[in-house]
C-alpha cells in the first residue's frame, strides 16, 4: 500500500508539470534576446522583476520557503529563481511561455498554482528582460550550460 503526503503529491504535480511543459517546448521555437550579459537588458528586468515577481519569489530571488511541498490548498510554493533553484534547468522558451501564459495553461485542467499569466501586463521584451535579469544572478558556466540548452538544434 502507497501511503500518499503532501511531499509526494507535490513531487507528482511537478513531475506532471515538467514533462507537459517539456512536450510543449518542443514544439515551440527557441525565444531570442535573452542575454543575461547585456547591463540594459539586466537592469529593466531587474526593475520590473521588483515590481512583478519578487513578492512571490523573493526579494533576492530566494523563492518561499518549503518550496518542493505543497500547501494545504495542493499549490506549491514559488521556488527561487537563484541558484539554488530549479529555473536554470528549464531552457529559454519555457520559462518564456511560463512567465507569458502561466503554468495554468502547460500544465493539465485543474492544476493548483497562484503562478499568474502575464500576458497583456508584460511585453515579450519585458519578459526576455525579466528573465535576463534572473540568469545574470547565476554563475557563469551556469548561464552557458543554460544559453547552450536554449539554442535550437541544428538541422
Amino acid at each position: 500500500m502507497i501511503v500518499w503526503t503532501r511531499r509526494r503529491t507535490g513531487a507528482v504535480a511537478l513531475a506532471v508539470l515538467v514533462v507537459g511543459a517539456a512536450a510543449v517546448w518542443m514544439q515551440i521555437p527557441a525565444e531570442a534576446g535573452i542575454d543575461p550579459n547585456d547591463p540594459a537588458q539586466v537592469a529593466t528586468g531587474q526593475a520590473i522583476y521588483a515590481q512583478h515577481c519578487a513578492s512571490c519569489h523573493g526579494v533576492d530571488l530566494e523563492g518561499e520557503p518549503d518550496w518542493r511541498e505543497a500547501k494545504p490548498d495542493g499549490k506549491l510554493p514559488a521556488p527561487p529563481h537563484g541558484i539554488t533553484g530549479h529555473t536554470w534547468h528549464h531552457p529559454q522558451d519555457m520559462l518564456f511561455d511560463i512567465t507569458k501564459h502561466g503554468i495554468a495553461a502547460m500544465a493539465p485542467a485543474g492544476y493548483p498554482t497562484d503562478m499568474p499569466a502575464f500576458d497583456g501586463i508584460l511585453t515579450d521584451e519585458q519578459i526576455r528582460a525579466v528573465l535576463a535579469f534572473i540568469a545574470s544572478t547565476w554563475p557563469e558556466d551556469i548561464q552557458e550550460r543554460w544559453m547552450a540548452a536554449s539554442r535550437p538544434s541544428p538541422e
